[in-house]
């Protein structure tokens, strides 16, 4: 399973695969010629809390954010819903990129904190051991790999404050692993419904929790009992419950 990626179609053999003691060069600002460039031909992925950070650093609720930036599709593998950004124009910018760099910085998603890396997990069907990997990717357009700037992946991971992004992606990767041993094939249409509202529109899953409680009646989210909790312990709680409600996990 193969953190999101807005560079994962172009992960070929130009990767070099690093544990996180391992080292590698890169640096990058608005000095470099290249500056702005990955932030073209966009196939940008987006994980429940990067809509979470995003939509909040914009003052969007949740749906008005997946209606004004996100497409969904059904992942050929998982057979989930995913979301997607949607890009700017024909050269598929970035909606947030500016000519002095990116407008939402401090909130950008999980792929852009990590790159030039990439993230991979996978879990030992017998044993259900994770295993985490990391590859560097090089690409041609890329100046900042060609800096003497040295860092270790478990360097750069607290330089891009990754932590977090990793605890809830390892979360929906957690799902996905569940969905294709438990629940192969498509959802459906309800089904989908119900994934994306609890992953990708957490403030109308919350409301939606909130008038079940309201009513007094016990609808498919009455499991969850914190309908006050902060913004990431509830997508924490969304999560958990999608994992349960739709995919039978404990």
């Amino acid at each position: 399973m193969t953190e999101y990626s807005n560079r994962e179609i172009m992960m070929n053999d130009n990767l070099l695969f690093l544990s996180m003691d391992d080292s590698f060069q890169f640096n990058c600002d608005n000095s470099l010629s290249c500056f702005n460039t990955c932030c073209r031909n966009l196939n940008q992925l987006l994980t429940p809390y990067d809509i979470l950070r995003i939509k909040r650093r914009l003052g969007l609720s949740s749906n008005r954010f997946l209606e004004e930036f996100v497409t969904v599709h059904i992942g050929p593998r998982s057979g989930l819903p995913i979301a997607s950004l949607r890009p700017r124009n024909e050269q598929l910018l970035c909606p947030f990129v500016e000519e002095t760099g990116c407008s939402i910085y401090e909130d950008r998603p999980t792929s852009c904190r990590l790159y030039p890396l990439a993230r991979g997990i996978s879990r030992d069907r017998k044993t259900g051991r994770i295993t985490e990997q990391f590859a560097l990717m090089t690409e041609s357009f890329c100046l900042g790999a060609h800096r003497a700037e040295r860092r270790t992946v478990r360097e750069w991971i607290v330089n891009q404050e990754l932590l977090m992004y990793i605890q809830f992606n390892d979360l929906l990767m957690e799902m996905i692993y569940l969905k294709n041993l438990l629940r192969p094939g498509p959802l459906d249409l309800k089904e989908r419904d119900l994934f994306i509202l609890a992953c990708y529109d957490i403030d109308n899953f919350r409301d939606h929790f909130k008038k079940s409680v309201v009513n007094g009646s016990r609808s498919k989210t009455g499991s969850i009992q914190e309908s006050t909790l902060d913004e990431e312990a509830f997508l924490k709680t969304s999560l958990e419950w999608v994992k349960t409600a739709l995919f039978g996990g404990t």
